[in-house]
């Protein structure tokens, strides 16, 4: 990689990579070990590849030539950002979630992708990019199923916090920006947008019921969750980055 000039994001947003892209089948072996040492960094100290980590694994199996450039473009990336870190300080300790969604990103199966990290300290301690398991009919779907599984991962998180402090935490903001999404997450009536979503995306109901969840509009622009669900262009990525305190 010595020869190669780094990049300014970790993946081309003008490339959407898909199974059978039609370039030359590459060995496996070292694409998987390249994904595996991405996937390393991505679940440790770098979230701002979390993403293209997550769209690369999903080639492991049969990866062609257009799949491992793309590997290379994020080693390309980190190469030009070997000193960067998750920096934390002293204050706003209470963690709080962000929530997003993409509707139907991937043009093969129209699965939509997940995103969420949770911040304290002013660093994220929480984060995952995942594809949804099932097809949502409207982003608004897209949205309250990424805030379920948040609503998950902020059970797990106030619990730990209560095992280490042992004090009461104060119910978790969890930020979302979709308005649909928050209505739904907030009233127990069954409604025409609702009635159709697996029952256990009404998690995130309970959790708001119990108190243990508050749920809160954030404007997109400042979504940070924004980059863990789909590419994005230079100028944004790097104000979501420096949103994450990555640098």
């Amino acid at each position: 990689m010595s020869d190669c000039k780094s990049v300014a994001t970790p993946f081309a947003t003008d490339i959407q990579l898909v199974k059978d892209d039609g370039s030359k089948s590459v060995d496996h072996t070292p694409y998987q070990s390249n994904v595996g040492s991405l996937l390393y960094a991505s679940t440790a100290t770098r979230p701002d590849i979390a993403h293209s980590v997550g769209v690369l694994s999903k080639f492991n199996s049969m990866p062609t030539q257009t799949h491992l450039t793309a590997a290379k473009r994020v080693l390309r990336y980190l190469k030009g950002t070997m000193d960067y870190g998750i920096t934390f300080n002293k204050t706003d300790t209470q963690p709080v979630g962000y929530s997003d969604a993409n509707w139907a990103e991937n043009d093969e199966s129209r699965h939509s992708i997940s995103g969420n990290v949770f911040m304290s300290s002013s660093g994220p301690i929480s984060w995952f990019s995942k594809r949804q398991s099932t097809i949502a009919l409207s982003s608004t779907e897209a949205e309250y199923i990424a805030a379920f599984e948040a609503a998950k991962e902020a059970a797990w998180l106030r619990q730990l916090f209560v095992d280490i402090t042992r004090e009461t935490l104060p119910p978790i903001v969890l930020r979302i920006d979709n308005q649909s999404a928050i209505s739904i997450a907030n009233n127990t009536n069954v409604s025409k947008r609702s009635k159709h979503m697996d029952i256990k995306y009404h998690y995130i109901r309970q959790e708001v019921q119990n108190h243990n969840i508050v749920t809160e509009y954030c404007p997109t622009d400042d979504m940070i969750a924004d980059i863990f669900t789909k590419p994005l262009p230079k100028i944004r990525f790097e104000k979501v980055r420096v949103m994450l305190n990555v640098g």
